[in-house]
């Protein structure tokens, strides 16, 4: 027998649910699947919301911001809430405050209280995912955990993808408000599966018995902290940035309540959110990779459909389309991944995975160009999520390696809001490097443009001439033909931007790669959560 397991109360040694816990997975990764699709199925129905409900474009993007940043503030802290509460307990209730909302939204009259339903939403949902990590983790002997771990990660990786498609079709074919009721069913179903099915182990039921101390200084912080970085994320690029006092002052407040939350948790006894954590080199490296993780998932699901919207002329349905190949490739590869846990270091996965992004990256920015095929576009997206599907299952498993079972749910909650605060950064980088390489590079095309340009006035004497051939004065196919070359130019310029910022991403994931190799060993063959050096 391990040390590890030599050191655990003999009742969490023997400890196994009731009921088959693959029952009690396909339950819990249900209600995350909804939560994570909730997520982004409301992207694409903005234009329908706001028209609906008599709001202009840029208040209704506050339907994304709101749910993400109650989201954003709940998750660090949803390990403490299950102590709190009882795991089981806290999975439901969240399942029912965001059943709850869910239904309110779809009933809003206004676009305030839809926000505020929104908000609401957020809080519930932002229990689901780490705890239906959590309960996989404790309900899974170690050698099935990598497979278990799988069906989650299929949730997480997949419904990001498959959201912005469901969300369109909904809202083309029927209302904005069925985004939000289409969800009821699957969400009470899954409430009542988890009050038959879940159950806390025994060391969960007497650590909620000892009694915990609530931090409201802690919670002050978190909440004025999170909050105001997820708004600083979602409306930055909007606003411009720090030329807005709005967002100057907002991320004045989010640097100086992190900061100060994580001094005052270090040296509290009963912490909301366990910073000491930290020190194990492995969780803070499991918890870098999966925030670069979600950084790279969320970041490329932006760039490749609007390349091919904004500078192709693509529609957001069959945009989205060009993203189905690589769910597929992931739905195929996760739970491949997640039985080789059982078989080869975590390590070496997670080198392996970051290997074939950066790789997959750096191809996306040599190929990449205004004649890509429908087709050739699919195999840039396959490209980028094979290394994604060698990452999330051994990087979720490599965060608990070494951490004290009564810490799951912690550990759940930290990794869970690292992949998430990770997807939000990523989103926010490459929105905004899009524009300013963008603008960068048509200055440097633009400067190649001029009239004493023997080759510029050829061509566009040229294209004046067959501009002209259709009827138009000659002054007017003039002004037609330079208006062209300034939208050529303007195309281009977007071009180069996106082949930029993958060369960007590819970097970063090769600082990853060589990451990887100071990861603790573990021992595969007893589930990969064992340190043996």
């Amino acid at each position: 027998m391990s040390a590890t397991a030599l050191t655990l109360p003999s009742d969490q040694v023997v400890w196994r649910p009731k009921v088959n816990p693959w029952a009690i997975a396909a339950t819990v990764s249900m209600a995350a699947f909804i939560e994570v699709l909730d997520t982004s199925v409301a992207n694409v129905a903005l234009p329908y919301i706001a028209g609906g409900l008599g709001a202009s474009y840029d208040d209704s993007t506050w339907v994304l911001t709101s749910y993400l940043a109650a989201n954003a503030i709940v998750l660090p802290i949803s390990g403490w809430l299950a102590e709190l509460m009882g795991r089981k307990r806290y999975f439901m209730m969240s399942l029912a405050i965001f059943t709850v909302s869910s239904l309110l939204c779809g009933l809003a009259p206004n676009l305030p209280l839809l926000l505020l339903f929104r908000a609401v939403q957020g809080i519930g949902g932002g229990g689901l995912q780490p705890m239906a990590q959590a309960i996989l983790n404790d309900t899974f002997p170690p050698e099935q955990r990598g497979s278990a771990f799988a069906v989650y990660g299929i949730t997480a990786v997949l419904a990001p993808t498959v959201g912005p498609m469901l969300g369109g079709w909904i809202t083309d074919n029927y209302s904005w408000r069925w985004i939000f009721f289409i969800t009821l069913p699957v969400v009470l179903l899954a409430l009542y599966l988890t009050h038959t099915l879940v159950e806390d182990p025994p060391f969960l039921r007497r650590l909620k018995r000892g009694g915990i101390r609530v931090d409201y200084i802690g919670i002050s912080m978190l909440t004025l902290g999170v909050g105001s970085l997820q708004v600083v994320l979602d409306k930055g690029q909007e606003d411009d940035w720090f030329g807005s006092h709005f967002i100057t002052t907002l991320a004045i407040t989010a640097s100086v309540c992190l900061i100060s939350l994580v001094i005052w948790e270090w040296f509290r006894k009963e912490p909301i959110i366990d910073v000491r954590m930290f020190k194990s080199f492995n969780f803070a490296a499991a918890n870098l990779m999966m925030f670069m993780m979600g950084f790279m998932l969320f970041s490329t699901l932006v760039l490749i459909p609007e390349f091919l919207q904004t500078l192709m002329g693509y529609t957001a349905e069959l945009a989205g389309l060009v993203l189905s190949g690589g769910g597929v490739i992931l739905l195929v590869m996760m739970p491949i991944v997640g039985r080789l846990t059982s078989k080869i270091q975590a390590r070496w996965l997670i080198a392996t995975g970051w290997l074939c992004l950066a790789i997959g990256l750096f191809y996306c920015a040599n190929q990449i160009d205004l004649f890509v095929s429908f087709n050739f576009a699919m195999w840039l997206r396959v490209a980028q999520v094979v290394g994604i599907g060698f990452l999330f299952v051994p990087i979720t498993a490599a965060g608990y390696i070494g951490v004290p079972p009564e810490k799951g749910n912690s550990v759940s909650g930290m990794i869970n809001f690292m992949r998430n605060i990770g997807g939000s950064i990523g989103t926010s980088v490459v929105t905004t490097m899009i524009a300013r390489r963008a603008q960068y590079h048509q200055q440097i095309l633009v400067g190649h443009i001029t009239p004493d340009s023997p080759a510029y006035r050829s061509a566009l004497h040229a294209l004046g001439s067959k501009i002209g051939h259709s009827g138009l004065r000659a002054a007017d196919a003039h002004d037609q033909a330079i208006a062209r070359f300034y939208e050529l130019v303007h195309q281009q310029g977007g071009a180069l931007s996106y082949m930029d910022i993958f060369w960007v991403l590819g970097a970063l994931c090769s600082i990853m790669f060589v990451l990887a190799f100071f990861l603790k060993k573990n021992d595969p063959g007893a589930g990969g959560d064992i340190a043996v050096g």
